[in-house]
């Protein structure tokens, strides 16, 4: 009996022990990522040269409320890797646009975008001259899935989960000088997180990822 008691009390105490590190919040990281990219007409200095301004991303995801924290956080990537190159944040764009009184031609370029895929070189230029650079990035979000499954429970109550969030970002840059494609680059990224917190994989995590091996890219 009183060995039965001792494995009993030691069962218990490595199980207190196991719950006290799992809810502490450790977790294990997984990144899978897979880039491609095409280099068509961007040469190594082109962007510190003539700067690169976003233009509002397109979505098919259904999640448009993403579209300007996609770009955001794209633009603020490249600030940080890229301190030499003059970004242009969508928000500032959206505002040159506004008060050069380019609002419609803007919509009426992503409408002809839509059945064409083309961005029209005139309002290109247009946009170009009116953010001071010549470069224009356009992202898309292609796809964008957060889940969670438990792992591992005891007594009840589960104590390991395994967040996943998976995310596929498509980018080109247009000369706004000629309006032709000059780079452009897919990335796909699957970010697993296990862990006893609660704290999901957030969009800001998973995009900051994608958007450093997309830059890394660039010439």
């Amino acid at each position: 009996m009183i060995v039965c008691r001792f494995h009993h009390s030691m069962w218990w105490l490595m199980a207190a022990f196991l719950v006290i590190n799992l809810l502490s919040g450790c977790a294990i990281d997984q990144v899978h990522s897979t880039a491609h990219h095409s280099n068509v007409a961007l040469k190594s200095g082109d962007l510190e040269s003539y700067g690169v301004a976003f233009i509002t991303p397109s979505t098919v995801t259904g999640q448009e409320e993403d579209k300007q924290t996609l770009a955001f956080i794209f633009a603020e990537v490249i600030n940080e890797e890229s301190p030499d190159v003059k970004v242009v944040s969508l928000a500032q764009t959206l505002s040159a646009i506004n008060k050069a009184g380019l609002a419609d031609s803007y919509k009426a370029m992503y409408i002809d975008y839509g059945d064409t895929g083309i961005f029209r070189q005139d309002i290109l230029k247009k946009v170009g001259e009116a953010t001071g650079v010549r470069y224009l990035a356009q992202l898309q979000l292609s796809d964008f899935v957060q889940q969670s499954r438990g792992r591992f429970s005891a007594f009840g109550v589960r104590l390991v989960q395994t967040k996943e969030a998976n995310i596929r970002v498509f980018m080109q840059i247009w000369d706004s000088v000629d309006g032709s494609i000059v780079w452009e680059g897919t990335e796909e990224v699957t970010y697993a997180w296990e862990s006893g917190s609660a704290e999901p994989v957030t969009f800001r995590i998973i995009v900051e990822e994608t958007a450093q091996n997309l830059i890394s890219l660039l010439p």
